[in-house]
C-alpha cells in the first residue's frame, strides 16, 4: 500500500489516476483506493484538486493522524509513506505514531539537493529510524531524440553521499521524458513500460529494499506500552 503524506502536496492521486472520495463503510473510517493491485490513501481524495492548502502545522499533523488511525487497510504486504522533503512537522509526527521499519533517501545530484538530504539523513538516525539506503533521481538526462546520455544535474552525487554515510545506494533512476508522461496519465512506469530499463531500475530498487526488510531483526517493542511495576 502507499500512504501519501505529502499534505501539501499530495501527488499519488495523479499518478495512479485515481480521483473522488474513497469509500466509507460505517461514516468514520475509510477505505483505501486501488489501481494496479495496490491500495492507496491520500489527502488529495478529499479536497479539491485546485484547492490550496493553507494549513498550520497542527492541522497538517491532524490530517496526518487522520490518514493512519482511520484507513481501513487489507492485508498489506508492505505500507510505503510517501514524505515530502524536508525534515518538519509530518516527519517528526510519522515516527512518533507508528513504527517504521525502514527509510529510504531520495536525492537528485546537484550539491543543493543533497545538503537537504544529508539532512533528512541525520533527521532518520537521530529518531531511530534504519535508513535502507539511497535513490539518486534524475541521476541522467536521456535524450528522446538520439538516447544521448548527459549528467546536467552533476554525476555521482549520490553515490558519493551513500558511501560517506556507510549505507546501501540502491540504484539511479534517470531524467526521462517517458517517466513524466506516464506520471501525468496516470499510468506508472513499470505498468506502461513493462520491459523499458527505468522500469528494470525500479524492479531492482523494489528487490534490494525488501531483501534488507527481510534480514532486519523484528522489533516490536514501540508497538506496546510502557508498563511500570510498583511495590506497594
Amino acid at each position: 500500500g502507499i500512504l501519501d503524506a505529502d499534505i501539501y502536496g499530495p501527488s499519488i492521486p495523479t499518478m495512479l489516476g485515481l480521483y473522488g472520495a474513497p469509500d466509507s463503510a460505517d461514516g468514520k473510517s475509510m477505505t483505501p483506493k486501488t489501481a494496479y493491485g495496490v491500495q492507496t490513501i491520500s489527502i488529495g481524495y478529499l479536497v479539491d484538486a485546485g484547492q490550496a492548502m493553507i494549513w498550520r502545522g497542527p492541522i497538517v499533523t491532524n490530517a496526518l493522524q487522520q490518514l493512519l488511525r482511520d484507513t481501513n487497510w487489507s492485508d498489506l504486504d508492505y505500507l510505503i509513506i510517501d514524505l515530502p522533503p524536508g525534515t518538519g512537522d509530518i516527519q517528526l509526527t510519522l515516527v512518533q505514531q507508528i513504527p517504521v521499519s525502514g527509510s529510504i533517501i531520495v536525492t537528485t545530484p546537484q550539491d543543493i539537493a543533497l545538503i537537504d538530504a544529508q539532512r533528512g539523513l541525520a533527521m532518520f538516525e537521530k529518531v531511530n529510524v534504519p535508513v535502507l539506503g539511497l535513490v539518486e533521481n534524475m541521476s541522467m538526462h536521456i535524450c528522446s531524440n538520439c538516447g544521448h546520455e548527459e549528467a546536467i544535474f552533476g554525476h555521482g552525487g549520490g553515490r558519493v553521499m551513500a558511501e560517506t554515510n556507510r549505507i546501501d545506494f540502491l540504484g539511479a533512476l534517470p531524467l526521462d521524458i517517458h517517466i513524466r508522461e506516464f506520471a501525468d496519465s496516470g499510468r506508472p512506469t513499470v505498468v506502461a513500460d513493462p520491459e523499458g530499463r527505468p522500469t528494470q531500475i525500479y524492479k531492482e530498487i523494489a528487490r534490494k529494499v525488501s531483501a534488507k526488510l527481510a534480514l532486519q531483526a523484528k522489533d516490536f517493542s514501540s508497538r506496546f506500552p510502557n508498563i511500570v511495576v510498583q511495590n506497594t
